[in-house]
């Protein structure tokens, strides 16, 4: 039997956040609250929904993996000719969010979508295990399939091609950096009067932090 939706509800109870005692930028507060979900949460801490806008200014989303972070932004890696690869082409400006219901914080980020440099994106593959490589070429991303057998008849080519040698990176795989403009983060109180703290990228000014209503 199906729960009434409208009766699912929880408690909140989490730590307190405010201007005052957060640090100036976003990244300090994110790779605390990231490192602290990694603790926490028993799988896929680093999961992050990717929303994107096709040229006719539909939206879609879906969960990717964020694979890297720094002071220029955040990094995920996908094959460029999918769905999302071409929507960014299009509109290279994407939203993210991260869901951590054990501690019970959200993190959205907005923000300008670039692909990293090939060298970058060569690192990253190399680090994968083999059949995560082999996989990049096995899965034509978001194309209409007839069943599984065409992967695993796939699959087994590219096993025979690259049998005894390492596997080359396709050039249509790679990564994307996500830099922000915007980095928004929630914690969950009382009463739902949750604490959110929004900070703000401003050409030549830095980052603005402001408090947000629940």
């Amino acid at each position: 039997m199906i729960h009434d939706i409208a009766d699912v509800r929880r408690n909140y109870t989490g730590d307190s956040l405010d201007t005052s005692t957060s640090p100036e930028t976003p990244l300090p507060l994110f790779q605390d609250w990231l490192a602290r979900a990694l603790e926490t949460e028993p799988y896929d801490a680093n999961a992050m929904t990717l929303a994107t806008v096709d040229s006719q200014g539909l939206p879609h989303a879906r969960v990717v993996l964020l694979k890297g972070l720094d002071d220029e932004g955040f990094v995920f890696y996908t094959n460029y000719q999918s769905h999302k690869g071409s929507e960014l082409a299009n509109v290279p400006h994407a939203a993210l969010v991260f869901w951590w219901p054990t501690v019970q914080r959200q993190v959205r980020i907005e923000g300008r979508v670039r692909q990293i440099e090939a060298q970058e994106s060569e690192d990253y593959f190399h680090s994968r295990p083999r059949n995560s490589q082999l996989s990049a070429w096995i899965s034509q991303q978001s194309v209409e399939i007839p069943d599984r057998s065409w992967l695993e008849e796939r699959k087994h080519r590219f096993e025979q091609v690259y049998d005894g040698q390492p596997v080359k990176r396709p050039n249509h795989w790679g990564g994307y950096r996500i830099e922000p403009t915007m980095i928004e983060f929630w914690q969950g109180q009382e009463d739902r009067l949750h604490d959110r703290l929004r900070y703000s990228r401003h050409e030549g000014h830095g980052w603005l932090k402001v408090r947000l209503a629940p």
